[in-house]
């Protein structure tokens, strides 16, 4: 069967290119016959539709039966198509683009949960109002009661190195207290405390005191509730908490509670140091 050279996946000598730099060797002949069938690097017509738009799937292949997708400037009905990466692709003129990863930056506020889902409650994805949502995930998850940064991607590898407590990437808290928080109790935190039904004490934590009863808190770790069950062990309780910064990424103060925006180029790099 011919395909059309602007709108087909790499070609067979593309991909033995690609191939070469990807180091992999001793393949089979036929095996490699089969890369100009199937090639490495390529997508159908319909699935860059719906991992780049609001349409799924199915609403792909309707709008691409009906004529409305250009792929370089010809019209292709066939939703299996395959792309090649730099295939210039249209849906009624308006050009559609790989999907990049996505990395953002969301203020949280009180009563609203992080889970992807909640018939309850609020998540923080209901305010997002992007396509492929059920790809982003949160780096961190925050109590539905505690407020400020959290940040979602769908880079995996990116997620896990900053959830990662082997990474000890730092996570810093505002903490409001019940009580005024003690030179014992600080020295306690400071020298990692016992947390129940932990076998570990946790990582040493640095204190900073604002006030009697407000203080500011920096952790490696990410245990289970670990800030509020951290203040407990010590005979406090907080009444409220704000997480102000992971890694090298600060709450960008311009974020009302509720609002988001795409972390930068920079954000991204330096929290993976």
């Amino acid at each position: 069967m011919r395909r059309n050279s602007h709108s087909i996946a790499p070609s067979f000598v593309e991909n033995i290119g690609r191939l070469d730099k990807l180091k992999i060797i001793g393949l089979d002949r036929v095996f490699l016959k089969l890369l100009v069938y199937f090639p490495l690097y390529d997508m159908r017509l319909d699935k860059l539709i719906a991992s780049s738009t609001v349409f799924t799937r199915s609403q792909a292949k309707i709008i691409i039966r009906k004529g409305k997708v250009t792929v370089d400037g010809e019209c292709i009905k066939n939703p299996a198509q395959h792309i090649s990466e730099d295939a210039h692709v249209e849906y009624m003129g308006v050009s559609i683009k790989t999907p990049q990863l996505r990395y953002i930056m969301f203020n949280k506020p009180a009563g609203v949960v992080c889970a992807n889902k909640d018939e309850q409650h609020a998540t923080v994805f209901d305010s997002l109002f992007l396509p492929r949502i059920e790809t982003l995930h949160i780096a961190g998850r925050l109590d539905i009661d505690t407020t400020g940064l959290v940040l979602i991607s769908d880079d995996g590898q990116w997620l896990h190195r900053i959830t990662s407590p082997k990474h000890q990437h730092q996570k810093i808290y505002l903490l409001e207290l019940d009580e005024p928080v003690t030179e014992k109790q600080t020295r306690i935190l400071e020298n990692g405390v016992q947390l129940k039904g932990e076998k570990n004490r946790c990582q040493p934590a640095i204190i900073e005191i604002i006030s009697d009863k407000q203080i500011r808190l920096t952790i490696t770790e990410g245990k289970y509730h670990q800030v509020k069950r951290m203040m407990a062990a010590v005979g406090n309780h907080v009444t409220k908490l704000h997480r102000e910064k992971i890694a090298q990424i600060e709450l960008d103060s311009n974020l009302k509670e509720g609002e988001w925006r795409d972390l930068s180029q920079d954000e991204v790099i330096l929290s993976k140091d």
